[in-house]
């Protein structure tokens, strides 16, 4: 005999299939398939208390998600299939189809930003004043501009590295590929909390022909390159939650003032 879920349960399972993906009707009739072997599609839309003009629909989705089949003898029956089954499946193609959508936001987002940058730029008119300074808050802005600087670095990079990050230099597969197209590659490191672990990740990136070094703290964030452009980040003295504030450059005078400051805390710095 089939087992009627109690109404107190029947409730929790209803909205915890919503939360998974599962409209209302949908979850209501999945929950009254797995009480039982099989129905008829209108026999189900009546115990499911799901319009009988809309029934056909939902149960197409629910076999389209993986939560119900068909069983054809005289006429169509549907049946539910095992949760244990259903559910993990379904998200896993959700996950799927999410990491493709991104994806493709991500080739959009790209293409978009080169096309509206050229219009930016045209609609300003050419350089202002202070356009060699840009002041930047969104840390993941942050991480773009840092990443851009680094695709493009000729020569020389140089960075004080410190969390929290907006990218930790220490796991930045772009830094290992500077340094293999021949950039001379330095990073000053504030010890961490973990020594065993912050030694063994200097150690990987020294065998990649990147030159660390440790201090025990550091007054500001700063990536240099080529002597020309970077950015500072610098702690915000006022609010109570730590909040970083970073200043966006390109400017030969400024770059040669940052790089000398590197220089000096390098002559201070320990070698792991």
């Amino acid at each position: 005999m089939a087992r009627e879920l109690a109404e107190v349960d029947y409730e929790r399972f209803w909205r915890r299939l919503q939360q998974v993906g599962l409209n209302a009707y949908e979850a209501r009739s999945y929950l009254v398939l797995v009480g039982h072997p099989r129905f008829k599609a209108l026999e189900l839309a009546s115990r499911a208390r799901v319009p009988r003009q809309k029934i056909y629909e939902v149960l197409d989705s629910l076999v389209e998600k993986g939560f119900a089949q068909v069983v054809q003898e005289k006429t169509k029956l549907f049946s539910a299939v095992e949760p244990g089954l259903a559910v993990p499946a379904y998200l896993e193609r959700q996950k799927e189809l999410m990491e493709q959508q991104l994806e493709s936001q991500r080739r959009h987002g790209q293409s978009l930003a080169t096309e509206l940058k050229a219009a930016y730029a045209e609609g300003r008119g050419g350089r202002g004043t202070l356009d060699y300074l840009r002041i930047v808050n969104d840390p993941s802005q942050v991480a773009v501009h840092y990443r851009s600087m680094l695709a493009g670095v000729a020569r020389s990079y140089l960075e004080f590295s410190r969390p929290p990050y907006a990218v930790d230099p220490l796991d930045e597969h772009l830094v290992k590929q500077t340094a293999a197209r021949g950039v001379r590659c330095r990073i000053i490191q504030e010890a961490g909390p973990d020594p065993l672990e912050n030694a063994a990740r200097i150690a990987d990136f020294r065998a990649s022909g990147i030159e660390v070094r440790t201090v025990d703290s550091l007054p500001m964030k700063l990536a240099v390159f080529d002597g020309m452009q970077g950015l500072v980040a610098l702690l915000d003295p006022v609010t109570t939650r730590p909040t970083w504030t970073s200043v966006v450059f390109d400017h030969a005078g400024f770059g040669e003032a940052m790089q000398g400051l590197f220089e000096e805390w390098w002559k201070g710095a320990q070698e792991p």
